[in-house]
């Protein structure tokens, strides 16, 4: 009896430890223009198409967007997929206030829920940030294929960074660090300057 009841203990107790919440979250697809609300360019509705491809085994239980139509349009092949009608979070208090109610939406979730969130070059780090993945690096306004999935468990939050569609157009060379600023190699040349954000 006292076997079974260990047993039983320990089955549970592994069960707890694996679950974990899931976020994916990307910056959405390649816009069709520098207007305020833009559709997605031919080349970022093929991006969405490979974010789905990309989490067809994911089936997200919600799916996060801001109010502008071009998160919305990036994660349509995905809800569509998976049945799940993406929910658009306002942007009230600002970024930061749109940031903190992103978190606070996945926060309320199971334990064992998967997410995934688009939102905009200056929000998906600072969401994954106040997730708990401080390592989440800013994003250059020529990145479009990064994907940064967030493990939340007990113990802690693991943060992993991979890449999905096309590879993105940035300069050859380019890294970016902490704090928007830009270190560019050109042979002997190295140059730093300030990252102006653009969502």
């Amino acid at each position: 009896m006292k076997r079974l009841l260990l047993a039983t203990a320990l089955t549970l107790l592994s069960a707890t430890s694996a679950m974990a919440q899931t976020v994916y979250i990307v910056r959405h697809a390649e816009k069709a223009d520098a207007s305020s609300d833009p559709v997605l360019s031919t080349a970022g509705a093929e991006r969405a198409g490979a974010l789905a491809a990309a989490l067809a085994d994911a089936h997200p239980d919600l799916i996060l967007v801001s109010p502008l139509q071009r998160t919305a349009l990036t994660a349509a092949p995905t809800a569509e997929y998976h049945g799940v009608a993406p929910v658009a979070v306002p942007f009230e208090g600002g970024v930061d206030g749109q940031v903190a109610a992103t978190v606070a939406r996945v926060r309320t979730l199971p334990e064992d829920a998967t997410v995934l969130i688009v939102g905009h070059s200056n929000t998906v780090p600072l969401i994954a940030r106040a997730l708990g993945y401080a390592e989440a690096a800013d994003m250059p306004e020529c990145e479009f294929d990064r994907m940064t999935m967030v493990h939340l468990m007990r113990g802690g939050v693991h943060g992993q960074v991979s890449r999905y569609g096309a590879p993105a157009n940035c300069p050859t060379g380019m890294t970016l660090l902490r704090g928007g600023i830009v270190v560019q190699l050109a042979d002997d040349l190295q140059s730093l300057s300030l990252l102006g954000k653009t969502p």
